[in-house]
């Protein structure tokens, strides 16, 4: 498992603004938009491209193109949602898959509630979206159940990852062709598994407290 922590002035801009509690949903939507971009232009270094031909209006040439089948985005409801839009803006023909996976409160243990995605995904690149790496429980389990449907390679854009979260992965899929990109490792984790000092409840800033 490889670890990156995007180091940009803009990235670190972006990300200070997001962990202000007076930043508006509004604000804060487009804002994890735009830093979901830059963190998937590092993410992506890898994709998968071949040599195209083309006829420019002077000439033909030789260009890149992204391999098929192209990169398969997942975003991990209902939080990574607010992430699709900065990561399809950056490779608009990726195919979209979903993941429903909720952290139960009480022991912490991620279930599945729903999916979306191909039955069959051997050989594909695999983006997952998911703002908070916690306690890694959710990523761990989603990341389980992407290789089980036989992806080759899983990249997870995260915002912030508390440090116990990250060695619950790299203990967990230590030997997994894995990378994880952030914005920040935080401090630590708090009594109630928060990230510290984070950013709060990222689905709840994104879209509001739902009763």
């Amino acid at each position: 498992m490889r670890v990156l922590v995007v180091d940009h002035p803009l990235v670190a801009h972006k990300l200070t603004v997001l962990r202000d509690r007076e930043t508006s949903s509004p604000v804060f939507r487009l804002l994890t938009e735009e830093l979901v971009t830059l963190l998937a232009y590092e993410a992506t270094r890898e994709v998968r491209v071949e040599t195209v031909s083309i006829r420019t209006p002077v000439t033909s040439t030789e260009g890149v193109g992204l391999v098929k089948p192209t990169p398969l985005v997942v975003p991990i409801l209902r939080a990574g949602l607010g992430m699709l839009e900065g990561m399809t803006r950056l490779v608009p023909t990726a195919e979209v898959g979903f993941l429903g996976m909720a952290r139960n409160e009480e022991t912490l243990e991620a279930i599945t509630y729903a999916e979306r995605l191909p039955d069959d995904l051997t050989g594909r690149q695999v983006f997952v979206l998911d703002p908070m790496l916690a306690t890694g429980g959710t990523l761990r389990e989603a990341i389980k159940f992407l290789f089980a449907r036989g992806a080759a390679d899983i990249t997870c854009i995260c915002l912030l990852a508390a440090p116990e979260g990250l060695a619950t992965l790299q203990e967990e899929l230590d030997g997994r062709n894995v990378t994880i990109v952030l914005a920040s490792i935080d401090e630590k984790l708090d009594e109630k598994s928060y990230i510290v000092p984070g950013l709060g409840d990222a689905g709840d800033r994104l879209y509001g407290v739902v009763g």
